[in-house]
């Protein structure tokens, strides 16, 4: 089991819960990402939260002392979706104004009227009712819809959470009754879309996180190599003895010593 990790080539690592809490980098992450660029193993960050790009993560990541990093997020995973599944169609996305620039300039071709193709929801903290009624229409009218990730709550520091993706499909379905196809961890786009970036497969791939419902069901979706920290959401007596991840680990730093 251990020449697993010591031979995975690319090591797809969440963040908060994982190197981070907050603003705070979690004891001995930052060596962790050092290793692996010590050891030549490539590695990418990868958030479910899609209402910030990727310039954001990496100012932050660079900030805490992580370096130069690759960074992905689900609304990556929705542009390759869509380039890969709907190549031409129109989109009328619900979104941040940064997640609109993004698929705007990665060659998405956007609307702001329910005559789309296809309706995308998102993690949107500027949200209004003129653009919930705009989504909901496009989907009465029968675009095809799809949501960027699952997550139905985001952490904030001090323990607080607002609601997110998921919660403002759930909004969608049940005024439309349509349930989106979801993007993000823990489904196979995800994998997909990390494979058509990188090229390396999934059992030379690991997935690092605190989670069991979204990292970990993403590696046993995809076939990667799950590695679960307690550094985060997920607790030692969460583990199901029935199906347990490939490694558990207290934290990144513990990875170290099996890379």
């Amino acid at each position: 089991m251990e020449d697993r990790l010591k031979n995975a080539e690319l090591f797809v690592l969440d963040m908060d819960g994982t190197v981070y809490l907050g603003d705070t980098p979690i004891n001995g992450a930052v060596e962790f990402v050092e290793t692996l660029r010590q050891k030549n193993k490539r590695f990418m960050f990868f958030t479910n939260n899609a209402s910030k790009t990727k310039p954001f993560y990496k100012e932050k990541l660079f900030r805490l002392g992580f370096g130069e990093c690759d960074i992905m997020t689900s609304g990556d995973v929705t542009v390759n979706y869509l380039k890969r599944h709907c190549p031409g169609k129109t989109v009328y996305l619900l979104g941040t104004k940064l997640l609109k620039d993004d698929m705007m300039a990665s060659g998405i071709n956007l609307v702001e009227t329910e005559d789309a193709d296809v309706a995308v929801s998102s993690f949107d903290t500027e949200l209004t009712y003129a653009k919930l009624k705009t989504m909901c229409d496009a989907v009465r009218k029968g675009a095809l819809y799809l949501s960027t990730h699952p997550d139905f709550n985001c952490p904030l520091d001090g323990g607080r959470q607002i609601p997110d993706s998921g919660a403002i499909a759930a909004a969608i379905t049940a005024a439309t009754g349509v349930k989106p196809k979801y993007l993000g961890k823990p489904y196979p786009e995800t994998a997909e879309a990390i494979h058509d970036r990188t090229g390396i497969p999934a059992e030379r791939t690991v997935s690092v996180g605190d989670r069991l419902y979204t990292d970990m069901a993403l590696a046993k979706n995809s076939g990667m190599i799950s590695a679960l920290v307690l550094s985060g959401e997920t607790k030692a007596e969460d583990v199901s003895t029935s199906a347990p991840p490939d490694y558990v680990f207290d934290s990144v730093f513990d990875m170290i010593e099996k890379i």
